[in-house]
């Protein structure tokens, strides 16, 4: 299975599994640039869509890794799921491993995500929303409009006006809302690979923003204990997009793990 790839800079090579299913690799434009400046090499990629497994997923990122000399794979989120079967799969294959905002079990955002809102103090209406949006129980239209009523909970350090301007930027990426339905319904329901973190030898960076309500820190820290190799960072200030509220810590602590 081809992937398209875009292929930036030079170095020691990074693959970046882009967040949610429906999205693609364009996501990390705005933020690969930081990893070239450090003397990297970025491959961003869309990950495929329709009726693929996170086992398939895992297979076609393979299909690129073996193709590049000590690569890191870093997922981000959904990227985080792929990122995690791969490092199971295909051990050989992997120099370092990066998981940000990532969760190795979905019931942090089917269950404790609308719950953790509620505990926030989020608006009744939005709690409800969230759980419909991540149980795949909202229509296709229901889609953007649910991302824009939910970006003060994925960027809680963000002002609205900025918010609408990332947005903007990654509209290049052409959410899709089929994806993100499948991915919620069936390829990622009750998933967990919690009880195979200790297989995962690579040395991996877990990093997160500390408002994360998706996969929040004291999961981050369940990630951290469980991969053997694993080193946590938690990025103040940040949700489950830290390196858009974050750039510079994010990226600079990125680059720096992967240039040891």
């Amino acid at each position: 299975m081809a992937l398209h790839v875009r292929d930036l800079g030079d170095g020691p090579p990074v693959v970046l599994l882009h967040p949610g299913p429906g999205l693609d690799g364009s996501v990390f434009l705005p933020h690969a640039g930081r990893l070239v400046e450090a003397g990297c090499r970025a491959l961003l990629v869309d990950l495929p869509g329709g009726d693929y497994t996170l086992k398939t997923q895992a297979a076609a990122v393979n299909e690129l890794m073996r193709e590049l000399e000590q690569p890191t794979l870093l997922g981000h989120s959904f990227g985080g799921h792929v990122a995690l079967e791969y490092a199971l799969r295909y051990p050989s294959n992997l120099s370092r491993l990066v998981l940000m905002d990532a969760g190795g079990d979905t019931w942090w955002s089917t269950v404790n995500a609308p719950a953790l809102l509620a505990r926030r103090g989020f608006s009744p209406r939005k709690v409800r929303l969230a759980r419909r949006f991540f149980n795949g129980r909202t229509a296709p239209w229901e889609f953007m409009p649910t991302l824009l009523r939910l970006g003060g909970a994925y960027d809680p350090h963000t002002s609205f006006r900025t918010f609408l301007r990332q947005a903007v930027a990654e509209r290049r990426s052409k959410p899709r809302p089929e994806p993100h339905h499948f991915a919620v319904t069936r390829l990622t329901k009750d998933w967990s690979v919690m009880d195979r973190l200790e297989e995962i030898q690579a040395p991996t960076l877990v990093i997160a923003g500390r408002k994360d309500f998706l996969f929040p820190p004291e999961h981050q820290e369940q990630l951290a204990f469980g991969i053997p190799r694993a080193r946590l960072h938690i990025v103040d200030r940040a949700g489950h997009n830290p390196h858009d509220e974050r750039t510079d810590e994010v990226m600079h602590a990125v680059a720096a793990f992967l240039l040891e």
